[in-house]
């Protein structure tokens, strides 16, 4: 990847206010045409959002991008519009069971929301903001009854594939166990115990790191330092450690771009959420000291956003949906030079890019000026491109943001235009909603206005 060290967050200023201009036609655009009745939009076919009813993983983002919309360019009916449908809407997200993804859609929703109000962004109002606090603090808690121990002593929040099944993908969801343990929230259980939230995240990161995140230590062919498997399995009846598998990446032992990207991003919004608490709560949380705790996710940090940077990514930063994809190899040295999404053999994943850039600034600021340097600039970069054709999706006539994100090429379920080989130029409602996230921070980085956490800065 070339990283381009003179770019700054201000050069990157008008590119993002132009994303938030076409992101404000096209959110209220989809929001009136939208029928509910059909489901949550997911992704794109010939412009068009539709729905794959696998998970409701996605409600929250299209809510969510009305909400950072209205934010980025001071609109408050476009709030406005967000907070009402959160209201409508929501609320079934915040109880349900069945899912790992609860940081998801409901920190893009409620969470944003208590953002804005903490931030004097929107009017304070009281009975809103005990709303926005009790679902998230509902929320985490549901989100850690998910819960699976292991025979190492810690235990991890399960997929929606069940107990024995750990994803990649939900280091970036655990934020709302710290939001909701903020709150002070815990999860009650048998005979009236109290569980620690902030303890339950803290271990699912170790665990993730210990079992699905690789740190180039063994001897295996497959252990490239910062690759991350899709999913962990676990035997239930004693909690051993099984096998890595995986279920939209190629291959357990191949990097899945978009669980690295989760991962990334994951620890280090983690990091930056320590950082902020009292060394005394990660001993009564995990029995660890709060050094002890920093040190493995900077770690986990570090070596994914390296992965990134030195073996995923291509020239202009742009990922490609798996590095290992079977016919990757028909494109050459296509580390070496940019990304191609209108290819015959793999296609790219641009929505990994954008979680994955979010990732790098947020790094780049919490290690500082000197380590951070290379993660910060490599984050600008990614958004360079991303902020621009053919990523950034200019057409009135087409609904999606952000062009050529991938969902499960394995299964083939994103769309192949006609006299193409593979999946292109379409979007989805995760990729829309974190290159908003993505334009946001840069925005606020460049007007040196109050930095955005999922967490009550101190």
């Amino acid at each position: 990847m070339h990283i381009d060290h003179d770019i700054t967050a201000r050069t990157l200023l008008p590119a993002a206010q132009t994303v938030f201009q076409l992101a404000a036609e096209k959110t209220v655009d989809l929001d009136r045409k939208w029928d509910v009745q059909h489901g949550t939009p997911v992704f794109t076919i010939e412009g068009k959002y539709s729905t794959r009813g696998w998970t409701e993983w996605t409600q929250g983002f299209q809510y969510g991008c009305l909400i950072l919309v209205g934010d980025a360019l001071g609109e408050p009916s476009l709030i406005e519009l967000g907070r009402k449908r959160t209201i409508e809407k929501m609320l079934p997200h915040v109880t349900h069971i069945g899912v790992h993804d609860h940081g998801f859609n409901n920190l893009s929703t409620y969470g944003n929301l208590l953002r804005l109000m903490n931030e004097g962004r929107i009017v304070e109002d009281a009975w809103q903001r005990i709303a926005y606090e009790n679902a998230i603090a509902a929320s985490g808690a549901v989100q850690a009854a998910r819960w699976s121990p292991t025979s190492c002593g810690l235990g991890y929040i399960y997929s929606f594939n069940g107990p024995h099944s750990l994803f990649i993908d939900t280091m970036r969801t655990t934020r709302i166990l710290g939001a909701a343990h903020q709150l002070g929230h815990p999860l009650m259980g048998e005979n009236d115990a109290k569980i620690n939230l902030l303890g339950r995240s803290i271990q699912h990161g170790l665990v993730t790191s210990k079992y699905i995140v690789f740190h180039g230590d063994s001897a295996h062919s497959y252990d490239v330092r910062g690759r991350t498997a899709h999913e962990g399995t676990f035997n239930r009846n004693d909690g051993n450690f099984r096998a890595r598998s995986t279920q939209q990446g190629y291959s357990p032992f191949s990097t899945w771009t978009r669980g690295l990207a989760w991962g990334m991003l994951g620890y280090a919004e983690e990091l930056e959420f320590f950082k902020t608490l009292p060394a005394t709560e990660f001993k009564q949380a995990v029995g660890l000291t709060k050094r002890e705790v920093l040190d493995e996710y900077q770690r986990c940090a570090i070596e994914t956003c390296d992965h990134y940077i030195d073996d995923v990514s291509t020239q202009d930063g742009i990922t490609y949906w798996d590095d290992s994809a079977p016919t990757l190899h028909r494109l050459g040295d296509w580390r070496a030079k940019p990304a191609e999404p209108f290819n015959d053999f793999e296609p790219v994943d641009a929505s990994a890019s954008a979680i994955a850039a979010q990732g790098l600034i947020r790094l780049g600021n919490y290690l500082g000026p000197r380590a951070g340097k290379q993660y910060l600039q490599a984050g600008f970069s990614v958004a360079k491109t991303l902020f621009d054709e053919p990523y950034l999706s200019i057409k009135k006539s087409h609904q999606g943001l952000l062009l050529h994100s991938i969902y499960h090429w394995p299964n083939r379920w994103d769309h192949i235009p006609k006299g193409h080989n593979v999946a292109s130029g379409e979007s989805s409602m995760w990729g829309d909603y974190h290159l908003l996230e993505l334009a946001l921070l840069i925005q606020r980085i460049a007007n040196q206005q109050l930095y955005p956490t999922f967490f009550i800065a101190a």
